[in-house]
């Protein structure tokens, strides 16, 4: 919709109906009250505590990705100080971005001494409002020793108006000074029951068609990430929408997430249990130039020879570690053509002599 504001200029004018539809499922169904949080019930339990007392602690959420620790906090933020005070009570940052320690010198230190600014007398009879600031520090395991450091004093100076929640991944990466100062709320990947009833709310809700058992393949290839489980299925309807199709089904999910099919997994062991290193290096060629991810080989290899039983476990063992190997190459940014040729003449060459 185009609104007229002069005589030759327009602007759009993006209604709450076409916002609400554009939006990205993942925010679309966040959830908005700490009631609408599934599968952490002790983080959420002692969290509501808080919303009666407003006596809220510094915090150190930490888990696995797409477990809802910045939905929580969000949902927390959002009962404590409604919409409207929110946008002056809440620094958010991601410390994987912002991670030195210029950041907590200035944006989060400036931020932290600010005189806490009074709520409206409509935003005190809707919601606690208690007197004070909260910043949130997403993937804080990111940020660097110095940085965590400075934060400690940080937090220490200005309790009595800040609150702190530091979100991140490996709590072993918060070092123990910063991490004794907080409340640890530990979150656990989503369980299959949760996590189902979950995806298939936001099927229902957007109306997607799909073949049986597809939503158990999403939530097998996301290993209990609900984000990453959202936006695939997400994908794969707005695919569909596309091409006309009405039901996604099970090789358009593994498509889309990226994983090599099982046949060609099968077909590989195959050409590695030939023992022929020609044979090997033509078909690792072909399989190269189809554009598959070496990573997503790695892992299904992986699960290949460790979950079947022809394979002794000195085999195993050995395969394990070739792939460990492979694995910390590619994360370092080798070349995918030769770390691929040179993980499969490993593994035959373990193979042969087993």
């Amino acid at each position: 919709m185009l609104e007229t504001i002069g005589p030759n200029k327009r602007r759009k004018v993006v209604d709450e109906e076409d916002s609400e539809h554009s939006k990205p499922w993942v925010e679309k169904y966040r959830p908005r009250r700490l009631d609408e949080v599934t599968a952490q019930d002790h983080a959420v339990n002692v969290l509501k505590k808080t919303l009666g007392s407003t006596n809220l602690p510094h915090m150190l959420f930490y888990g696995p990705p797409g477990t809802g620790k910045t939905s929580t906090i969000l949902a927390l933020t959002k009962e404590l100080f409604g919409p409207h005070l929110m946008k002056t009570r809440i620094l958010e940052l991601n410390a994987s971005d912002e991670r030195g320690i210029s950041v907590v010198r200035e944006k989060v230190k400036n931020f932290a001494r600010l005189t806490v600014s009074k709520p409206s007398v409509e935003d005190r009879e809707k919601y606690p409002c208690p007197p004070y600031k909260i910043i949130i520090l997403d993937e804080a395991d990111s940020m660097t020793a110095d940085a965590q450091s400075a934060l400690r004093r940080t937090m220490e100076t200005y309790s009595a108006v800040t609150r702190f929640c530091l979100i991140c991944n490996y709590v072993t990466r918060i070092i123990d000074p910063l991490a004794s100062r907080c409340s640890k709320f530990r979150f656990k990947s989503l369980d299959t029951g949760s996590a189902l009833d979950r995806l298939s709310y936001i099927a229902e809700k957007e109306s997607v068609g799909y073949e049986d058992g597809v939503l158990e393949d999403i939530l097998k290839i996301s290993r209990g990430d609900m984000r990453r489980a959202i936006t695939l299925l997400q994908s794969a309807y707005k695919r569909n929408d596309l091409q006309g199709t009405k039901k996604i089904t099970t090789s358009e999910i593994q498509e889309i997430s990226g994983l090599v099919p099982d046949s060609l997994i099968t077909e590989l062991a195959t050409k590695i249990a030939g023992n022929s290193v020609d044979e090997i290096a033509a078909y690792v060629n072909d399989f190269m130039k189809k554009g598959w991810a070496v990573t997503s080989v790695a892992d299904q290899l992986h699960s290949y020879y460790l979950t079947s039983d022809e394979f002794s476990t000195d085999f195993k063992n050995k395969v394990s570690w070739i792939l460990f190997n492979t694995d910390a190459k590619l994360t370092n940014g080798t070349n995918e053509h030769i770390q691929l040729l040179n993980l499969v003449i490993q593994i035959s060459e373990v193979q042969k002599i087993s």
